[in-house]
């Protein structure tokens, strides 16, 4: 049988070499308690601009039909978050609302429902307020450009307020749901013709839940597709301006993602914290129910891996000043901004004289139990290849396929012989380790053979293959 080895993400989310970008790690994933989450279902996180106001969407009591909008404050960011107070009629009503969006200046709430009016499966709605006190207007259907017979649903209106992503399961599609985005030219214009977001980020599974950042650079989604930790994923696409086409998504790895499913990321304005939905995750209060917990992103700022942050570390800023060296590139946003200026030092200054453990490169070990597996890597992380071999003999392993622009060899292969006393083939046998570092994302074939290098013309005694897959 076949196995599939799944790796853990360590520290770089890079998504192509031609982005600038920082590395950044996530903290200790922590459930928001039971203030804000309950037995019942709490989904589809939303926090505001300034970070005082949690929106949700949820079956718990005291809603008004199967699904309901609720809303939890508190005075500070430092503070806890106080009671959810169901967001009421015109909003909630006895059909389904759910996935809040708000607006920066808090003054309109995208959501998804199924209320008398609307066009399809689902449809895009939006309400408005005249000013940051909760009493919100009557729902408006976005309209016939936005909503169609199909389903609709998970809007994220961006920063400035010109884009607005959302889920769909329209013709024009890849799959399950897509991603799609309409944009507009200005705040006072219709919105326009969705656009799907393509196939690079697209599956013919389930792709929803879209999370843009402030900056329009990173766009956090849901995901069923191949390559995740639990029936949902958390993955992450990024491009280099907004004008350019999203990249290759990454999955946000195990400390994100759990066995069953995690799904509806929320960004904070800063990009530094996370929220999300998690299903039966240890530490909830509901058994087979979606709680909401949140994550720390934070920015790798010990750069030259000494194990604390100091003088050091600002030379080398100084070094790169004005550059898009991705080692450097930290702030404002933990995944930098494309140049490295003074918004770096900033951040840099946050962590003088922190100490940190080294980190040493993520490992994958396969061995011959391991021919015709699949092994799926992150990028930077190193693939650990032994497999026995007895150099008396005259055999040896060479590298026979491999495509170097997704996984590159790390020098000469190295012989450690058995210590055993009882080598694995005639004479001073032992294994032979190859070691390749992930460099980019893609899916590959990587081929070893075991043969005499002078016979030419003679095929080898034994091959060795593995499926490898670069997130």
């Amino acid at each position: 049988m076949k196995r599939t080895i799944s790796l853990v993400l360590v520290l770089a989310l890079g998504l192509a070499t031609e982005i600038a970008k920082a590395d950044f790690t996530f903290g200790t994933p922590t459930n928001l308690g039971p203030t804000v989450n309950s037995g019942a279902t709490e989904v589809n996180p939303e926090v505001s601009a300034d970070g005082l106001m949690l929106l949700f969407n949820g079956e718990r009591l005291g809603g008004h039909g199967q699904s309901d909008l609720w809303v939890s404050t508190r005075a500070t960011t430092d503070d806890d978050w106080g009671v959810p107070v169901n967001v009421a009629p015109p909003v909630n009503s006895s059909h389904y609302e759910s996935g809040p969006s708000i607006s920066v200046d808090g003054l309109c709430l995208y959501f998804d429902g199924a209320q008398p009016g609307w066009y399809g499966d689902r449809d895009i709605w939006v309400t408005m307020q005249e000013t940051t006190n909760y009493l919100w207007g009557e729902p408006i259907n976005l309209g016939s450009t936005i909503n169609t017979s199909y389903y609709e649903g998970d809007p994220d209106v961006s920063a400035d307020g010109l884009m607005l992503f959302f889920t769909s399961t329209r013709p024009g599609g890849y799959g399950d749901r897509d991603l799609w985005v309409s944009t507009r030219p200005t705040l006072s214009d219709s919105w326009e013709t969705p656009v799907n977001l393509g196939s690079t980020v697209n599956t013919s599974w389930y792709d929803g839940d879209p999370e843009v950042s402030a900056d329009g650079l990173m766009l956090f989604f849901t995901s069923s597709r191949p390559g995740g930790y639990g029936d949902y994923d958390i993955w992450v696409t990024r491009r280099a301006t907004t004008d350019d086409d999203w990249g290759a998504p990454v999955n946000l790895g195990r400390i994100v993602n759990s066995l069953f499913g995690d799904a509806s990321p929320s960004l904070s304005v800063d990009g530094r914290t996370l929220f999300f939905c998690a299903l039966n995750r240890t530490g909830g209060f509901g058994y087979w129910d979606w709680d909401i917990w949140q994550v720390s992103i934070d920015p790798v700022v010990d750069l030259n891996g000494d194990g604390i942050v100091d003088a050091a570390d600002v030379c080398i800023i100084i070094d790169h000043w004005g550059t898009d060296e991705s080692l450097c590139d930290i702030g404002p946003m933990p995944w930098g901004d494309g140049i490295v200026d003074v918004q770096d030092l900033i951040v840099l200054a946050e962590h003088l004289f922190e100490e940190f453990p080294p980190v040493e490169p993520d490992e994958a070990s396969v061995d011959e139990n391991d021919d015709g597996s699949q092994v799926e890597l992150e990028q930077g992380q190193i693939l650990v290849v032994t497999l026995e071999s007895n150099p008396t003999t005259g055999y040896s392993w060479e590298v026979v396929e491999i495509q170097e622009s997704i996984l590159e060899q790390m020098g000469e292969a190295e012989f450690k012989p058995s210590q055993t006393g009882e080598p694995p083939l005639v004479g001073a046998g032992g294994w032979e380790i190859f070691r390749f570092k992930a460099i980019s994302a893609g899916q590959m074939t990587l081929q070893l053979a075991y043969r005499r290098p002078w016979e030419e013309g003679v095929g080898p005694i034994q091959t060795f293959s593995i499926q490898v897959i670069v997130n």
